[in-house]
This record gives structure tokens, sequence and C-alpha cells, in this order.
């Protein structure tokens, strides 16, 4: 038809039927333009068009072409509501569909079967099951679209018993199931994994309906098997398949990335485009990119984004929410907060992909920032969005923002996700604030063996050794089973307490009574354990028993430990068998010139110095972090960059002449470098945990606890200082690093100099 619209002279007739004829072929602009000429137009041309806008959209244009038409007197049909109600739906529309159930309610046509079957569905969709329930259940009639509507609703709200008890009572009512029936139960059986009740559709499926044929029917059972992870039946279904389109394609890629059978997606895509011709929809593009992301294969990423820009999909939404993850995951976090950037429309979805992101890649406090964007943009956090964030809070210490993310969670409904309490126990315990993580863990209705995991190495970390065993008893008794991650969090309980008969034992006990094979990380526990009590020898030749090759971390803590106890010697032993485990020991040149330096070999640091820099090997800055009025503050050893600079070198000086008239002497033994001993300790007085601590008595009041969190293991200097500093300030101090939480107080720490 031509799109220039000459209407003058046309009777009201013509005018109806062109209006129609628009609206039939889903030109609803053209139609639009037509209906606005007609002075009164019918019912029936009312109908037609908020029909057309709830099947192609806009939504809320039906919704007020309904509102227009009652202020205009025109009396709604009962072919009226089925259509705005439809479009409530799609908008998730609650209190309009309310209003709109009124209306039919006051024109008595609550009762039709029509009605009260779009009025269960918006109901269901807007997520109120309940008056969908009753609806259905007060209806006198009720026909195959009715059993249909309802069934869908259960199964959206994933119930998978009382949909397949739905479909019994269908049964028994005397209507048989249709192929609409078993695309409506599918997605449910699927998300419950409920194999047995997805094969017995599937039998009836082939029994009543010639499923190769009806392609909606075959998508919708390969996706149930595909989410059963049962990928060969899935797969068997796609071949079958006669006429496949591209959602059945979809399906199957989906399939295999639910299953984590990246490659197998990859390759599958791969046929669909260039074997037959398809191009791929915005939801198999957010698939493959979870393929790419999976396998950090950047290339391909690359190329499929390259792809949705010429093919103008990268508006988007979902797709790119697929983007930011995929370039998150290939560790390319300038490129993802770039598209996040570019994003017209952003969602929850994208704002919790990037969250995520930068607490993956090490930005922790980026995360923080980019949340309170996300609150200032009104998009509002879902779970998804709480578990991305709560371990940012938990790196940085920042208190204040993880109770800001707890209270959201409490009010959101969060906390019925034991996933959330976890993350919240987590938060808390890496926040210095054990008893809260307790009290949560207590709160929780429902607790997995990663609630009770998190809340013993919480302890642990704490130092708090009685309560880590006696919370590991506690999990025995109430009949769950610990997994190899329990014993990793007793183990290392014992080693942050010095408990070596007790490691040894609860060590033999997990392989021999419970039949746990111990992995790396149980070997590096004991090896630490040994290590840090003095027993070099014996850790030694625990290592040398070891069934597989130790990595790097089990050799750093024995290295670590023969800094502490200055044996140089084995130092020198273990040294050599890091450096042949390559890059990965970048570490050991550090710990190996610490050891020449603390007994003054400082021609031997230097040559191990100037081997680290030859090879290219850089050493992790200490960084420390302190949480003041909601702001984290960072700082580097050595810094002199922050505002309060001056402030803090003012201090830092007072306290370093209050220590010494108390009896501080530095720690020398700890400075790499051949220097004086004066500027030894200057360099001493500028780690960053020392900074932090300055920064925090400047701006804390005097009652405050102070918390900083390091990233690497506080040396013993500080250690010592910081005793000091609590005498001096009559002030508590936590220091977390990279071991354990330190509870200064009154000259003592909790950790009894063992850490």
């Amino acid at each position: 038809m031509n799109p220039t619209l000459k209407v003058k002279g046309k009777s009201l007739s013509s005018l109806h039927n062109l209006a129609r004829l628009y609206a039939a072929r889903n030109q609803i602009e053209l139609a639009r333009r037509v209906f606005d000429q007609i002075p009164k137009p019918s019912v029936v041309l009312w109908n037609t068009l908020i029909r057309t806008y709830a099947w192609t959209g806009p939504f809320q244009h039906s919704i007020h072409l309904y509102h227009r038409m009652l202020l205009l007197g025109v009396t709604p049909t009962n072919f009226t509501f089925p259509f705005v109600l439809k479009a409530c739906s799609a908008l998730q529309a609650f209190h309009v569909g309310r209003q709109i159930h009124g209306h039919a309610l006051t024109l008595g046509l609550q009762t039709d079967v029509y009605v009260s079957t779009a009025l269960l569905d918006m109901y269901a969709k807007c997520g109120n099951l309940s008056e969908a329930q009753t609806i259905f259940d007060s209806m006198s009639h009720r026909d195959i679209v009715a059993w249909n509507a309802i069934i869908a609703a259960f199964s959206l709200h994933a119930l998978p018993t009382q949909t397949m008890h739905l479909v019994v009572q269908m049964q028994h009512a005397g209507i048989a199931p249709n192929s609409s029936t078993i695309v409506s139960l599918l997605p449910t059986l699927g998300q419950a994994n409920a194999l047995r009740q997805g094969k017995a559709i599937h039998a009836y499926s082939v029994r009543k309906i010639f499923t190769h044929d009806n392609v909606i029917l075959a998508t919708g059972l390969l996706d149930m098997y595909a989410k059963c992870h049962h990928l060969s039946y899935a797969r068997k279904i796609f071949n079958a398949v006669n006429q496949k389109n591209d959602i059945c394609w979809s399906a199957m890629i989906g399939g295999y990335v639910i299953c984590d059978s990246m490659r197998d997606a990859l390759a599958l895509y791969d046929d669909m485009v260039h074997m037959h011709g398809l191009n791929p929809t915005p939801v198999t593009l957010a698939s493959i990119l979870r393929a790419c992301a999976n396998l950090t294969d950047l290339n391909k990423g690359k190329n499929l984004h390259s792809y949705v820009i010429k093919s103008g999909i990268n508006s988007d939404t979902t797709v790119g929410n697929s983007l930011i993850s995929m370039y998150a995951k290939c560790g390319m976090m300038d490129d993802a907060l770039g598209f996040l950037d570019e994003m017209v429309t952003k969602d929850t979805v994208s704002y919790s992909a990037i969250i995520s992101g930068c607490v993956q890649n090490g930005y922790a406090e980026k995360a923080v920032l980019i949340f309170r964007q996300m609150q200032l943009s009104v998009i509002y956090p879902d779970s998804a969005t709480m578990i991305g964030l709560l371990p940012a809070c938990s790196h940085l210490a920042a208190l204040q923002h993880g109770v800001c993310c707890h209270g959201n969670s409490v009010v959101r409904g969060f906390t019925a996700n034991t996933s959330i309490c976890n993350a919240i126990i987590d938060m808390y315990a890496k926040c210095g604030k054990i008893h809260i993580s307790r009290r949560v863990f207590d709160s929780m209705n429902k607790r997995d063996i990663v609630s009770w995991n998190t809340m013993i190495i919480g302890y642990g970390i704490h130092g708090l050794y009685i309560e880590a065993f006696s919370l590991f008893h506690e999990l025995r008794a109430s009949g769950l089973k610990p997994d190899d991650v329990t014993f990793i969090a007793v183990l290392s309980a014992c080693s942050h307490s010095g408990l070596v008969t007790e490691g040894k034992y609860w060590f033999n006990t997990m392989s021999q009574d419970l039949n746990i094979s111990p992995r790396m990380a149980h070997y590096l526990c004991i090896v630490d354990l040994l290590a840090r009590a003095g027993n070099l020898d014996e850790a030694y030749s625990f290592i040398k028993r070891m069934p597989f090759e130790p990595d790097v971390r089990v050799w750093s803590a024995l290295l670590a430990a023969c800094r502490t106890h200055k044996n140089i010697e084995m130092g020198e032993q273990v040294s050599k068998k890091i450096q042949l485990l390559g890059p990965e020991g970048t570490g050991n040149f550090v710990l190996m010139s610490n050891i020449y330096s603390s007994v003054g070999r400082w021609d031997d640091a230097a040559h191990i110095r100037s081997i680290q820099r030859h090879l290219g090997y850089k050493k992790s800055p200490g960084c420390s972090w302190i949480e003041i009025s909601g702001v984290i503050h960072g700082f580097i050893g050595g810094d002199r960059s922050h505002p309060q600079s001056a402030s803090i070198n003012i201090k830092l000086q007072k306290l370093l002449v209050q220590m010494k008239q108390l009896g501080y002497q530095s720690d020398s033994g700890f400075v790499l470098h051949d220097v004086e001993e004066e500027e030894k300790e200057q360099i001493l007085l500028y780690h960053s945990e020392k900074i932090a601590i300055a920064f925090g008595i400047i701006n804390t009041s005097p009652s405050d606890r102070i918390l900083v969190t390091k990233n690497l293991r506080i040396c013993v200097d500080c250690h010592t200082a910081i005793k000091f500093m609590t005498l001096i300030t009559k002030r508590e101090i936590t220091v977390r690093d990279a071991s354990r939480f330190h509870h200064f107080e009154n000259g003592i720490c909790n950790c009894r100099d063992f850490w």
C-alpha cells in the first residue's frame, strides 16, 4: 500500500476498512493516522487498535487508547479486556491491571472465559499468583485456553509440583493437554531438573503430537533436556527437527552453554551462521558471548562485537550486558567500562555485570563507585548485584558500604537467598565484626555447607580457634557432611593459632575417616602450620612426601618461615625450588632478599634484586585501605600524594618520638637497602599501614576503633609499632593483612605474635 494517506472524501465505512487493513498488516502508525480522522470509531475499531498495540507495541499505547475510549463514553466489550490486559502483562502494570479488573466487574464481564483467562494471565505475569489462582477457581467454565493459562502461570513461578498437579486435574476434567500445554509446562521442569517428569511429558508428546514438525514444541523439549543436563537427548531432538528456526538454533546453543560445553556451542554457532546462512538473534548472541567469556576467547568476542555493531544490534540491552561480561571475564575492564558508558539503556543486569567484573579483576573500589552510580540512576539492585558487590566490601573492609548492602538486602527480601546471607557473613567477618557474622548465621532459616564453612573461616582469620572448633563440631552434629573446604577452614584455624597437634590430627582424620582426599590447599595449610611454628625440617620433609608436585604457594609458605626464623641455608634451597616453577614465583625474590637483608648480607640482597630486575619481575607494592565516613582511602608504602600528607607526616613523626620514649626500636632487618639506620627508620615509618593508621587517628574521634586492611602480610616492625600506638592513643587498632586479623589493644595483639 502507498504510505501516503489520502482519506479526504472517503466514506466512514471506507475509513474503518482502511484502518482495519493497516492494523491487520501490523502497520500500526498508518492505522492510527486513519483512526484519528474518524469522528466516532466503532467499538470494533477501538478493539482492533488496542489489540494491535498489545501484539506489536508500544504496549502503553494500548492502555492509553483504552482510557481514551472510556473518556469518550465508549463501553468496552468482552473483546476489549483481553487485549488491554495483555498490554498490562507485557508492562507488568499491576495497578493498571487491577483498575481494569474493576471495570470488568462493573460491566459484569468477569465471568466471560476470555476476560477471566486474560485476568489470571495478567496477575500471574505481574507476580500475584494467588490472585490468578482465585480467578481460575471462580471460573464456571474452563476451556483449554484457561487451563493453559493457569499452568503457564505456575510454570512461570517455577513451581513444578503444583504445575504437574494442574495438568492431572485438567485431564480429570476431560481436557487433554495440547502442544501449548506442553510448551508452558516444560520451562519449570527444566529449571527444577525434573528429568523423570520431563521424560513422561516427552513420551506423551510423541504419542499425541508429532513433534518433528512442531518446532515450538521440539524447541521446548530440547531446552528442558539441556537444563536437566541431558545434552544427548537435546541434540537428538534438535537433529530430528525438519525446519529449524532461529529460536530452535538459539535453544540448542544456549543448552550447550548451560552445560558448560562452550566449544560445542561455538561450533554449532559457526554451523548456524556459515553452513545454514542464518543470522543470529540477540538471544543467540548473548549465549555465544557467554561462551566466549567462559573460554576467555577475546578474539572471538571482539569479532562478535563487530558483528553486533554492523548489524545495529548494539542497542539491545541483553547483548550489551553479555558484551560487558565477556570483556570483564577476559580481563579487559577498560573495554567493559567503556561499553557500559556507551549503552543507551542500562538495566540492573548491566550494573551487576560490571560490578562483578570489577571485583573479579581486582577493582573493588571501582565496584563500590559504580554501585553509587547505579543508585543515582534510580536502577534498583537485585540479588545478583549484591552477590557481586558484597565481596568488594569484604576486600576493602568497607564496613559502612557493607552495612548498606545488608540493609538493602533485608528491605528487598534478598536475605531469603542463602548465597546472599553467606556473602553477608563473609563481609562482616572481613570487616572485623565477627559477632555480627555469627548473628546473621544464627538467623538463617536454611544453611548450606558454604554457610558453615564461611563462618568457620571467619573465626579462623580472627584467631578464635575455640569458636571455630565448636562450630565445626556443631556442623558434624547437624547431620550435614563436612566437605574439603570445611577442612581447609579448620586447618587454617589451626595454622593461625599455632595448634600443630590439632592440625595434624584433623588432616589425618579428613583422609582416613571421612574419605576426603587432600588437595594442594590442605597440604599448604599443614606446611604453613609447621613452618610458622618453627618446625622447618618437618615442613620440608612433609613437602617431599606430597603425592603431587608442590606449587609456588607451598614452597613460599616455607620460604616465608625461613625469613622469620632466619634459616638462610634452607631459604636458599627453597628459593631454588621456586625459581624452577617460573614466573609464578616472583615473590620468591622479595622473600630471599628480605632473608639476606635481615642478617646483613647486603651484597647478596642486591644480587637477588638485580636478577629480579633483569627478569622483569616487579614487587607488588604494599597497599593499605581505611574507610572514613563511607569514603575509602588507599595508601601505598612511602606515599606522600594524599591531600592530607602534611598532617599525616606530622602525626607519624610525633608518634615515632612517643614510641621511642616508651622503648620502641625499629626492626631495620625489614629494609632491603644498605642505608643509614636513621634512613631505615624513616623508610619503615612510611609503610602503608602506618600511613593509614595515622590518617585514621587524624580523621576519627578518640573513641573510634581504627580498622585498616593491607594487601600483604604485616611486617614485624609494623606489628611492634602498632602495639606502641595503642598505648599512646588509648585506642583499639585492627589490621587485616593477607593472613589474618590483628586486634591491637593496650600494647597487645590477639595473634600472640604468631602469624
